[in-house]
């Protein structure tokens, strides 16, 4: 079967005969298995994603016809198996997900806890029901007792369990950023809960460790430090996109809420998002218009979090 699998790899991107064979060479759990079906799926994304850009191209030139276009579609899928060799990460996280998944006992330990990684579509969304439902009984109950208060806030009883670890980690670090933007610690902490799930989606190295990405910071040209990749899914015109991209990595939380304070502080983006720091509306809705991120519903999950999670 290891045999069979290894031949697939040079097979035609799309060829669905290759694909079962892979599922069922995969239920065998062997590394060479799973490191095959996690390439051919990877080059399925890209051929997705070619396959997108060549719609979003004219085809009404002299040189269009059925012919060419058949030609072009058989190019893009050879093609996108030849980049899925060369390897974009999304293999490799892939592979890490599926090796989790079977440790059986321990899988259906972390799915109950909600602390499944950014990987396969299935373990986010897994962490971000989990998410969801945290944050609306978070919701509910600040909404019942009206509590207010700081970083450190001295009434944490009425907290969930998750939320009060999550603050308790982060509050030193949060409170150092405020003395540099001015901004309170719990509405840069607010940040930090919906880019990661209160800590449960925390991006990932290549080695699985943790890249302490904490605000969803991408690694653009300028960035001269560690690099992790992860899936993403982007809006563009109000509809979701999904997106491979590359993103900065930290040696801890407190680094990545220094880059995070810089950030704010330096980018002339967000002067006005400093200069209304003490309105969590303001600040979350700043942060939306300053083009921090895509989500057109970013700015009402914010001061969701802000006003009644960390409240």
């Amino acid at each position: 079967m290891l045999g069979s699998t290894s031949d697939l790899s040079g097979k035609f991107a799309l060829d669905t005969n290759s694909l079962g064979d892979l599922k069922t060479s995969a239920k065998a759990g062997s590394p060479e298995a799973l490191k095959g079906a996690a390439t051919q799926f990877e080059s399925m994304f890209v051929n997705m994603m070619m396959k997108s850009m060549r719609d979003a191209t004219p085809q009404d030139g002299p040189m269009d016809s059925q012919e060419t276009r058949t030609f072009t579609t058989m190019l893009d899928q050879q093609m996108s198996q030849k980049l899925a060799k060369r390897g974009i990460g999304l293999a490799d996280v892939l592979v890490r997900q599926l090796t989790q998944q079977q440790t059986g006992a321990a899988l259906a330990k972390e799915m109950q806890s909600g602390a499944l990684g950014i990987g396969t579509e299935q373990g986010a969304a897994a962490s971000r029901l989990k998410f969801d439902s945290d944050s609306m009984a978070t919701d509910r109950a600040a909404a019942a007792s009206g509590i207010t208060g700081s970083a450190r806030s001295t009434t944490d009883a009425g907290k969930p369990a998750h939320v009060r670890a999550f603050q308790d980690k982060l509050a030193d670090a949060a409170e150092e950023a405020e003395k540099v933007t001015g901004v309170p610690a719990k509405f840069m902490m607010g940040q930090a809960a919906l880019e990661t799930g209160w800590g449960k989606r925390v991006i990932r190295n290549q080695d699985g460790t943790s890249s302490n990405n904490l605000f969803g910071i991408k690694a653009g040209p300028g960035w001269k430090g560690k690099v992790a990749t992860a899936v993403t899914t982007e809006y563009v015109n109000g509809k979701p996109h999904t997106r491979v991209e590359k993103f900065r990595a930290y040696a801890s939380h407190a680094d990545a809420f220094k880059d995070y304070a810089r950030m704010l502080s330096n980018n002339p983006r967000y002067e006005k998002v400093l200069a209304h720091g003490g309105d969590a509306s303001a600040f979350a809705h700043g942060l939306q218009r300053a083009g921090y991120a895509t989500d057109p519903q970013y700015a009402a999950k914010l001061s969701r979090i802000i006003k009644h999670s960390l409240a």
